[in-house]
């Protein structure tokens, strides 16, 4: 399996804050299955985002761990108009090992009227835009239709794996599993913050899904997709709905 979203080096964000912590988190994603992780610290008015400094605690975590998992390159990048400016300037800065994918989180407080043209100037410059986690988004959990508005231009989705389980609640388990049988899933992922809670391991959420909504859907969207963004190549096939199982196909 492989990873896109996790805050896994210390001391960058409200994610690990420590090198012990950070270890810990990865060794647990390498026994559950995942292969590769994407490091991807805030880049928000709170949290500063430097390149270099990103680029040296992933070095520092990859000798600690080991060659598994592999870690890669990437920033949760919050849609400030200081941020949109400076990736439309440099778009390798933020995206997944500066090949193009872009993990973008929305405000809980407001949804820019502009985001169609935001993510057309993004594209434009060669990146792809990932809304990440919408369904723990209580502005986005109201704009499905808006949503489906930006996949349709060319937007990716990812919804965090715990959210099918029920770890944000029941509104973002609805939300999470009515987006998977929209289609509108492209990509899950940890999101992991900590070694308890917010954890890494995706395992559980593979059985889930091969189960709820088949083996294909769990292979495409936590290994196929992913590689995909890693390589920073198109995703293919498209998505296309999750069907979800009969009540009577579990027994």
């Amino acid at each position: 399996m492989i990873d896109i979203h996790s805050h896994i080096l210390p001391g960058l964000d409200d994610g690990a804050q420590s090198l012990e912590d950070s270890v810990v988190m990865l060794r647990q994603a390498a026994k559950a299955g995942t292969t590769d992780i994407v490091a991807s610290p805030h880049a928000n008015q709170q949290y500063r985002f430097e390149p270099q400094v990103v680029e040296a605690k992933i070095g520092e975590l990859q000798a600690a761990v080991g060659d598994s998992p592999r870690i890669h390159y990437g920033c949760d990048f919050h849609l400030t108009m200081e941020n949109i400016a400076d990736a439309l300037r440099a778009p390798g800065k933020y995206t997944i090992d500066h090949r193009g994918y872009l993990l973008v989180e929305f405000s809980d407080l407001l949804i820019p009227k502009s985001t169609d043209e935001i993510f057309s100037r993004m594209m434009h410059a060669g990146m792809r835009p990932v809304v990440t986690h919408p369904e723990r988004n209580p502005l986005l959990q109201r704009r499905i239709p808006e949503l489906e508005s930006w996949v349709s231009q060319g937007a990716h989705v990812q919804v965090t794996a715990q959210s099918l389980s029920g770890r944000f609640g029941k509104t973002a388990r609805r939300v999470a599993h009515d987006l998977m049988e929209r289609g509108l899933v492209h990509f899950l992922a940890s999101d992991a913050h900590d070694t308890k809670w917010r954890t890494t391991p995706l395992d559980e959420t593979w059985n889930y899904v091969t189960e709820r909504f088949g083996p294909e859907a769990a292979l495409r969207l936590l290994e196929e997709n992913p590689r995909a963004a890693l390589a920073g190549v198109p995703i293919s096939p498209a998505p296309l709905p999750i069907k979800r199982k009969k009540w009577y196909a579990f027994w």
